[in-house]
């Protein structure tokens, strides 16, 4: 049980317990070394709840100290299970207000538990911030449809009263205490989180569900250790892929093997690669506010450490430029179909770089460089499927065939999966590959972005393919837990998502880069986007995503997530009653996509968009104007009607 809670008893047994004894436990179980104020504070939270606890009628409930809650790296400070109720009580001691940020740590932690905890799924959860120098507030019970009741404010002095009347109030039946706090517990962690909990010493499983019918992140992290370790015994070059659907923790993956190698003296030194400007630098950042707070470090030498654990691959290459060998034995390059053709890469290097000869694609150059070192080394290419959004992105293909003409003798490590047609198109295929090996765990089948949905990714896929019987059927399955909303009132829309997203939740107003005529409308996608303040900021920051006023495309968030997605639809992807056209908006007027690869940047670019939510989704679609030209109704209202008729539910 100390691996749950720090303390845990029945309140009988707390009351006629003394305080030394109660502090005693809590620090034998506390593993980092203690300041007075914390146990200053534990002594005043003991004497407030022996106080009011030894006045119920009946203290056949049971208490719990430190909590574990273990997606937000954090404890709950106390929880009572009274009356077969859930009670949360996070204590700000000495504290004379409510702050909104304390409310939503306290709100966090009961929707973490009723989401991710399995005893807590169906019970009813009371999360109370206790503010021992306010004032008492008078308490109103406001339940939400999955039994979190909002908020309490309390000072303390009425708690006896508040645990009794909600008890009574609610009226359910007693639970086994111990076996609640046991139940299983099955985190989807952000990406944001996970990074922070890996780099914080937390293993991968205890982060990531575990679910004995999916293959979980740990066998395939184990795997690639092996596979990684097994190169270096027997001194071989080794590529290894790792695919998956949307959200199912490719990035995580590759995080957990650089974690696991991030010191520079290791032998097996490894580093996580990414050409996705805007998740390096929110995971870098996120990383060093962690570690800053943990390691009371400043945040400059907190960031100088998490920028050498993940790098931006465009860094990586022109430091490789001048021939020496790469200190990482193990470059994780993420999104890796995302990797330039030669063509791009060129272009790119000779205009911006001053390199007049280069003549290489950038997984060409890439796999070159690891080849410098002479006795082994290890490259792990994160691909994702129908995720390349930018001209010149080479897709799979750019890999197989530097691998194909160049790089023979490299092994290569893959699923069975990577070799459909997802991964791979008819143009090229794995055939001329000697060195092939296929191992199952080295594709990860299930969604974790969205915890209430993981038909998702298959849902959207059917949507942007324009085939609305598939959507429809899956939509069935989803609106349960996932709400599925459309509207063309972006006010009421925006209202809605507000009122939705509780407690540290996010939500955020996305939409298509080349969605130009939404300014019309309010939305505009060519504002300069900060990544670090709209992901990372406080909910009273007016230039996060909580204010839904700075939009985010498709280059800004992909890789990343939030709980609550507004997306606006412009007429760039269109249906027009039989199919989806693939539209440009340049100078004044829309201009016809013609080149399949323009088409499929488009399509990829509203995939990204509509499988960012964890939670529910909102699409906003605009009226469109007669006086117009560029924005006529007839632009949208096809693409209404279709998207009514794929499952989405009007608001």
């Amino acid at each position: 049980m100390s691996n749950r809670s720090f303390y845990s008893s029945k309140i009988e047994r707390f009351l006629n317990s003394s305080t030394e004894e109660i502090i005693g436990q809590l620090v034998k179980n506390h593993t980092q070394q203690l300041e007075h104020l914390q146990t200053s504070a534990w002594l005043t939270q003991i004497e407030l709840l022996q106080s009011q606890l030894s006045k119920l009628k009946l203290p056949t409930g049971h208490i719990f100290f430190e909590f574990l809650i273990p997606r937000m790296g954090r404890r709950a400070d106390v929880i009572v299970t009274l009356g077969g109720i859930v009670f949360i009580i996070e204590f700000k001691v000495g504290s004379n207000l409510y702050s909104k940020e304390d409310l939503r740590q306290c709100f966090g932690y009961a929707l973490d538990l009723k989401n991710f905890h399995r005893g807590s799924h169906k019970k009813v959860i009371v999360p109370i911030l206790l503010s021992t120098k306010a004032k008492n507030i008078p308490f109103d019970i406001e339940i939400s449809e999955d039994l979190v009741v909002n908020p309490i404010n309390s000072n303390g002095n009425n708690l006896t009263t508040l645990l009794e009347y909600i008890s009574r109030y609610f009226a359910k039946t007693a639970f086994d205490p111990l076996e609640w706090a046991s139940s299983g517990y099955l985190p989807t962690p952000t990406i944001i989180e996970a990074a922070q909990a890996l780099y914080a010493n937390h293993s991968v499983e205890d982060i990531a569900r575990n679910e004995a019918d999916t293959l979980n992140l740990g066998v395939t992290s184990k795997e690639i250790l092996n596979i990684i370790h097994k190169a270096k015994k027997e001194k071989n070059k080794v590529i290894c892929f790792v695919t998956g659907v949307p959200g199912a923790g490719k990035t995580l993956v590759g995080l957990n093997i650089a974690n696991t190698h991030s010191n520079p003296k290791d032998d097996e030194y490894s580093v996580f690669l990414s050409g996705n400007g805007p998740l390096v630098t929110v995971l870098q950042e996120a990383l060093a506010i962690d570690k800053s707070n943990r390691m009371k470090l400043t945040k400059a030498a907190a960031r100088r450490e998490t920028s050498q654990f993940i790098q931006n691959i465009h860094r990586f290459r022109d430091e490789a430029l001048d021939g020496s060998v790469p200190p990482e034995k193990v470059a994780i390059f993420d999104e890796a179909q995302r990797a330039w053709n030669a063509e791009q890469t060129s272009k790119f290097m000779q205009t911006k770089r001053n390199q007049p000869n280069f003549n290489q694609s950038e997984s060409d150059f890439l796999i070159e460089v690891m080849d410098r070192h002479q006795d082994w080394a290890v490259v792990i290419a994160l691909i994702g499927g129908g995720q390349e959004i930018n001209t010149g992105e080479a897709g799979l293909e750019g890999w197989l065939s530097t691998l194909n003409t160049r790089f023979a003798h490299w092994q290569v490590y893959c699923s069975e999966q990577l070799l459909n047609g997802e991964y791979i198109s008819g143009k090229l295929t794995t055939e001329n590959i000697e060195k092939l090996n296929k191992i199952d765990s080295l594709h990860l089948s299930t969604s974790m972005r969205s915890f209430r949905a993981e038909a998702l990714s298959s849902f959207i896929h059917f949507v942007i393919a324009g085939r609305k019987k598939e959507a429809l059927s899956l939509s069935h399955s989803l609106k349960d837990k996932f709400p599925l909303f459309i509207t063309r009132d972006l006010k009421k829309a925006k209202q809605w998502l507000k009122s939705h997203s509780r407690a540290t939740e996010s939500c955020g107003l996305l939409a298509s880069s080349n969605g130009i005529r939404l300014k019309a409308e309010g939305i505009f996608v060519k504002n300069k986007f900060d990544p670090v303040n709209w992901f990372l900021g406080s909910h009273d920051d007016i230039r996060s995503c909580h204010f839904l006023e700075d939009t985010a495309t498709e280059f800004d968030v992909q890789g990343l997530e939030l709980d609550w997605c507004l997306v606006g639809w412009d007429a760039d992807y269109r249906y027009n009653g039989k199919y989806f056209e693939h539209w440009r908006f340049k100078g004044s007027k829309w201009q016809k996509r013609n080149k399949e690869e323009d088409q499929r940047y488009l399509e990829n670019a509203y995939r990204v968009l509509l499988t960012r939510a964890r939670q529910g989704i909102i699409l906003y679609i605009p009226e469109g104007s007669i006086d117009d030209t560029t924005r006529p109704p007839e632009y949208y209202n096809e693409t209404f009607n279709f998207l009514i008729e794929c499952g989405f539910t009007e608001l």
